[in-house]
């Protein structure tokens, strides 16, 4: 199995302050756990390619995009919304983010690499079609999906999204669209407070209450997500990769901890063997905790190489 890394340095230019839990040090601490621990050499890195401008249309609005374009200072700091701001240098790391999963799509569809992990930020899947929130400007899954579909020719994708916080985003982007199949777990009642209750039929949705366990969470995915993966025969299994439903995350209450999200990542990675040619890109989402999210990219990454 061969494992591309997407990343890129100017990812870690965009910052939204000290105080901001979404700070450039997570990407170090992931970078530093991979060469700790010898990771790094078993993978396949590359650096991340912007997205062009008219990638993010599937996915976002034009006036939308122009304002973020629009938007973008020269200094300084300009806000977005309650939690989330531009710095010079946020919107060039956006369309990295953006375009690492479209380069990550292409990298699986031809068969240079069986599944990719981009270790990118800011993150995106609160990112609806026509707003920035939670810390996301452009839905970062949601375009690499849109690319999957309407550049490749893919007839079905399913997004997977364990992040502990709702995808409100990716669900507000592919509600409706039965060549997407979403599945989230998150915690509820919580941010963003945006579930349906009843959602479109490409949605599932398992919302678990504060203080849940990784059996709880190992049994939502077995019960829900699972079936109707299998129903689904996704050509392509995307991963919203959030690592804040970890026991040590300090902005949430769920009680995850590293071999859940191994436990997790093994399932996906056998759906993706079952109907996809093993083909699976994952982007990274949540994770607050610095050394918890680097033990569990780590975790994550060493399942997609089988490791158990």
């Amino acid at each position: 199995m061969s494992i591309g890394y997407i990343t890129h340095h100017q990812c870690q230019l965009h910052d939204m302050g000290s105080y901001h839990p979404e700070q450039p040090a997570r990407l170090a601490a992931i970078n530093d756990r991979l060469i700790a621990t010898g990771l790094d050499m078993a993978l396949r890195q590359y650096d991340a390619l912007p997205a062009a401008r008219e990638k993010l249309l599937p996915a976002h609005g034009a006036d939308y995009i122009a304002t973020v374009y629009r938007k973008s200072p020269e200094h300084g700091q300009v806000s977005l919304d309650d939690d989330t701001s531009m710095n010079p240098f946020t919107l060039q790391a956006a369309l990295l983010a953006a375009g690492a999963v479209i380069q990550a799509v292409d990298m699986v569809m031809s068969g240079e690499v069986d599944q990719v992990f981009c270790a990118v930020r800011p993150p995106g899947h609160h990112a609806e079609r026509s707003r920035a929130m939670g810390f996301c400007l452009f839905n970062n899954i949601a375009v690499g999906a849109y690319h999957a579909v309407e550049h490749h020719g893919l007839e079905r994708v399913a997004i997977v999204d364990f992040d502990v916080h709702h995808g409100n985003g990716t669900e507000d982007i592919v509600s409706g669209d039965e060549r997407f199949l979403f599945c989230s777990t998150f915690q509820h009642p919580f941010y963003p407070h945006s579930a349906h209750a009843e959602p479109a039929q490409n949605i599932v949705n398992v919302p678990l209450p504060a203080g849940s366990s990784g059996a709880e969470f190992r049994a939502a995915v077995s019960e829900h997500w699972l079936p109707r993966l299998a129903a689904f025969k996704p050509q392509l299994v995307m991963v919203s990769a959030g690592f804040d439903a970890h026991q040590a995350d300090p902005l949430a209450d769920f009680n995850l901890v590293d071999d859940d999200f191994a436990w997790v990542t093994r399932r996906l990675c056998e759906q993706a063997e079952q109907s996809a040619g093993g083909r699976l890109v994952s982007s990274l989402e949540g994770g607050y905790d610095l050394h918890a999210l680097a033990r569990c990219v780590e975790a994550h990454l060493k399942a997609m190489l089988g490791e158990r």
